[in-house]
């Protein structure tokens, strides 16, 4: 068996070639994870519910297919989290306004497909603001998602500090290396942004590419995805690959078969085309003291691409901020709010111009991603333009102070550099690339939908080139 500490830290691929092969058993690879989980948990409130006897019961299956030398999945062996509020069977569902559901009746589709790789469901991750309150309330309407200090998930690399929100417990969990792979959601960044906050990589597929039913809620995904957290790319490559495709449930789902992602994952970037934009045009509206040396570190993370033969440019591309909106008239709901049915029902009430304005700015600024990927293959960017906040901080960002910010809430502040992929179904990465007062930053690699194949190759070869291989102070205690 690989020394522990080395099992720890090697990504979800290596340990299941090792599983395969013997040299460790699904079971004593799920119980070195459940002692990472007992020991630092307690500190990073990553894991809401744990089923160790659920797991430790798929292990023994995974050994005996093993013994039997059944055909195994990408995934044979591995110990995954999920986020609470993506149903696992059996396990507590947390409602997305911070109220407890009932256990969950099914697996969420990209669950159920998990396990048919060979995944091993441990358990849940916290998600931030299902314990102090509630979801935040809309522009201008305040918030109420206060901070729970007993239970929420901290960052691993200053427990003073937040990881992100709200795919916050398994960016947490990842960076720690309390597992190898957990699963997210992205509906405003919340993905990538905890994988920036935290060190680790998180993807936000295209619409529709990792398909989704909810039987007790029925809902579309129009602006929310599901997607992996890990510290390798190559893991989030394998995961993406094992969810994504059509499914006849999910009525918006994509139709045909994606590519293999693995397939030319290292293939580099010689000769691919970048831009890199610094801020949408917009988000510098929202910067906060340490905003221009984040800015300035991403920028030049992504400037090294052109040593792996690519050509990188600035882009002069000015989008409108979908959290301001240029069309709709005061009152008038944002186009973000329309996009993800934040009163739709009600617009031909109190705002009967406020969809068709929205819908006309969304699709200008479709048609300004249109036309750069016309010209190049990525967009980068930073993932965030700020750094992890002190829970205080947080707290308050998110209640007392949200007058403080543009557009008198934090959320468009926390969002601005990731929204506008929600609003467009663009798929998008985020990749550690360094740090900013001890605090890991994100270089966020954006393509046209579809493109995964080629974000992921993208981010693999700069991962390969810039590795970070620092790891946590708390998951060495």
């Amino acid at each position: 068996m690989p020394e522990e500490k080395e099992l720890t830290w090697l990504p979800a691929w290596r340990i299941r070639d090792l599983v395969a092969k013997r040299d460790v058993s699904a079971r004593e690879v799920l119980d070195h994870f459940l002692g990472r989980i007992e020991s630092l948990n307690p500190a990073l409130h990553a894991i809401a519910h744990l089923d160790a006897a659920g797991a430790r019961e798929q292990a023994r299956l995974a050994d005996d297919a093993v013994r039997r030398g059944d055909e195994l999945g990408p995934l044979h062996g591995i110990p995954v989290s999920v986020k609470e509020h993506i149903a696992v069977k059996g396990m507590p569902l947390m409602g997305l306004r911070g109220k407890p559901g009932a256990v969950a009746k099914n697996d969420a589709i990209g669950i159920e497909r998990l396990r048919a790789a060979g995944a091993i469901i441990v358990g849940t991750n916290t998600m931030m603001g299902t314990r102090g309150g509630g979801m935040p309330q809309g522009e201008g309407r305040g918030t109420f998602m206060s901070f729970n200090w007993d239970a929420e998930a901290r960052n691993p690399w200053d427990l003073a500090k937040v990881p992100g929100w709200s795919s916050s417990g398994g960016a947490a969990a990842t960076a720690a290396g309390l597992l190898p792979v957990a699963i997210g959601s992205d509906g405003g960044g919340s993905t990538r942004l905890p994988a920036a906050y935290s060190g680790v990589v998180g993807m936000h597929p295209s619409r529709g590419l990792v398909p989704h039913v909810d039987y007790e809620h029925p809902t579309f995904l129009l602006t929310s995805s599901i997607g992996p957290l890990a510290r390798d790319v190559r893991d989030v490559a394998i995961v993406l690959q094992a969810m994504a495709g059509p499914d006849g449930r999910d009525y918006v789902c994509i139709q045909a078969d994606p590519p293999d992602y693995r397939e030319r994952l290292d293939f580099g970037v010689e000769g691919l085309r970048f831009a890199w934009t610094d801020d949408f045009g917009f988000a510098s509206l929202y910067a906060a003291e340490e905003s221009h040396r984040v800015v300035a570190l991403v920028r030049s993370a992504a400037m090294g691409l052109r040593s792996l033969g690519a050509a990188v440019e600035t882009t002069g591309e000015v989008w409108e901020d979908p959290r301001r909106g240029g069309g709709p008239a005061p009152g008038e709901p944002s186009v973000y709010e329309v996009s993800v049915g934040v009163n739709t029902e009600a617009l031909p009430r109190h705002a009967p111009h406020g969809y068709q304005a929205a819908a006309e700015e969304r699709a200008r600024n479709w048609e300004r991603f249109r036309r750069l990927f016309r010209d190049v293959d990525l967009l980068l960017s930073p993932t965030s333009q700020r750094v992890a906040r002190t829970v205080e901080e947080w707290d308050a960002a998110w209640t007392t102070d949200g007058a403080r910010y543009p557009h008198g809430s934090f959320a468009p502040t926390y969002v601005c550099h990731t929204v506008l992929c929600n609003l467009l179904g663009l798929p998008a990465v985020s990749v550690p690339c360094g740090f900013v007062d001890g605090l890991p930053v994100g270089l966020q690699i954006i393509g046209w939908p579809g493109r995964e194949e080629l974000i992921l190759r993208a981010a693999c070869a700069f991962q390969r080139a810039f590795p970070r291989l620092e790891h946590p102070a708390v998951a060495s205690s």
